[in-house]
């Protein structure tokens, strides 16, 4: 797969632009905070209808508009196709795949496939369980888009049943001594049926995702770091217990033994059995205390997790060889990811450059940010087409600008270099302030979902929850 164009018109700090594209690798250089990353993030949230940068739409829309619009069109196998995005700051989204409107945004979901290399990955290893279920949901929701409006149906039932456990507290304490009691406690059974339906095709799911890609993991941070202990991965849920006495073991793994699989209709009934023990402690706290939106992927290093006992070096060994898995994962289902690395090159060492450099050289396309064109290895410098970006003030606000296209680093002493596949470089933008792109916050209540038919990313649906 490789995107042919990028069209967007205010998206963050880009009033317009209107990128023209090639298979091989593509440099974005130019100062931090100059907008070079809101274009590959651009790319990423067709891809995921999720950013790795924040959580909220109206982030993404340039200041003083109303809406962004981002446009992609990509070839896989021969088939072209482009996808249209709105993203609004305030209401609903919404998506069209070449001329023809889509029914949701979801429907998007799997046009652009991209996995993405940045200095945030190693909040994988050493964040919050957050991080890494959103990891793994992107994985989810690429293998099967179906899981994209599953993921938001649950958060959205989880956000209904939270705000009944809060707003009927006292109903619900009654239990069926009152009308009121009896009437809550109806709805909420219902919305414990809604939530283990859909709750057990989500961990059914995420359980096959973490069960292939445990190969690629094992073998890939064997490549990296031969010297350290061997890294496997190990799902662990709310119902580890309830699973155990069936025969089926979470939450602890070994390498030589594979990962557990679970059906969704073995996950709902454990979660609708769960959901019956705990209801009256979480009529009591006010909230969901089981189910998927709490779960978490254990990262192993020998028989000790990698978070509180890797090294610095060995986090960031574990960050990248799970990118690199990802991508594997996804070429062994015959879909080759656009490979981007966002300003990563200046993070890593020079044996984990070298892994980066090998992975660019086996992808079709390859996107890069640099602060610098120093920061590139001198192998990637040597193929690249580079696109410098720049920000100035004007009375429309920061906006940022694209250079034409330059050729690989060995020619720019030469002369410009023809680019490759016969294009003319002549690529324009134009933009607005947003260049830098605010942090991520915590916010752990949902499912983690990119829901964007409700005007939000990455957290349609989210809902403070104690514990993750």
């Amino acid at each position: 797969m490789f995107v042919r164009s990028l069209r967007l018109s205010d998206f963050r700090s880009w009033r317009s632009l209107d990128l023209d594209l090639t298979p091989g690798v593509t440099v974005f250089s130019g100062p931090n905070g100059h907008g070079k990353t809101n274009i590959v993030e651009a790319l990423g949230y067709l891809a995921h209808l999720s950013s790795h940068r924040v959580n909220q739409d109206s982030a993404l829309v340039r200041d003083g508009q109303r809406q962004a619009v981002l446009s992609a069109t990509a070839v896989n196998h021969g088939r072209e196709l482009t996808a249209h995005l709105v993203v609004k700051a305030h209401g609903t989204n919404s998506a069209a795949v070449n001329r023809t409107a889509c029914r949701s945004p979801r429907d998007l979901l799997g046009i652009v496939r991209t996995t993405l290399f940045a200095p945030e990955d190693l909040a994988l290893v050493r964040g919050e369980p957050e991080q890494r279920r959103a990891f793994l949901d992107e994985i989810t929701v690429a293998r099967y888009p179906r899981l994209g409006g599953v993921r938001a149906d649950y958060d959205r039932a989880l956000r209904q049943r939270n705000a009944l456990l809060r707003r009927s507290s006292m109903a619900l304490r009654s239990g069926y001594m009152t009308e009121d009691g009896e009437a809550a406690l109806a709805t909420l059974d219902v919305w414990d049926a809604q939530l283990a339906r859909l709750g057990g095709q989500i961990m059914s799911a995420r359980m096959q995702v973490v069960h292939d890609i445990s190969p690629h993991v094992a073998a890939t941070y064997q490549r990296i770091a031969p010297e350290s202990r061997p890294a496997h991965l190990a799902y662990t849920s709310t119902v580890d217990d309830a699973l155990a006495d069936l025969g089926i073991m979470l939450g602890s793994s070994a390498p030589d033994r594979e990962p557990a699989l679970v059906t969704p209709e073995i996950a709902e009934a454990t979660l609708l059995g769960r959901f019956a023990e705990r209801r009256d402690r979480e009529i009591e706290r006010g909230t969901t205390l089981t189910g998927p939106h709490r779960d978490d992927v254990v990262l192993m290093l020998g028989d000790r997790p990698a978070k509180g006992f890797a090294s610095h070096g060995e986090s960031w060994s574990y960050a990248l060889t799970l990118r690199l898995a990802a991508f594997q994962l996804h070429r062994a289902d015959g879909t080759e990811p656009v490979v981007i690395l966002d300003d990563v090159f200046a993070e890593l060492d020079r044996a984990r450059r070298r892994h980066l450099v090998e992975l660019a050289a086996e992808a079709e396309q390859v996107l890069i940010t640099a602060a610098v064109d120093e920061d590139i290895p001198d192998e990637l410098r040597a193929i690249a087409t580079f696109h410098p970006v720049r920000a100035r003030v004007t009375a429309d606000g920061r906006i940022s600008e694209i250079d034409p296209a330059e050729g690989p680093a060995e020619g720019i002493a030469e002369g410009p270099a023809e680019r490759p596949g016969g294009t003319d470089g002549t690529d324009g933008a134009r933009g607005a302030d947003g260049a830098g792109g605010a942090d991520r916050t915590e916010d752990d209540g949902g499912v983690d979902s990119a829901d964007s038919t409700e005007g939000t990313t990455g957290t349609a649906g989210k809902e403070a929850d104690d514990g993750a």
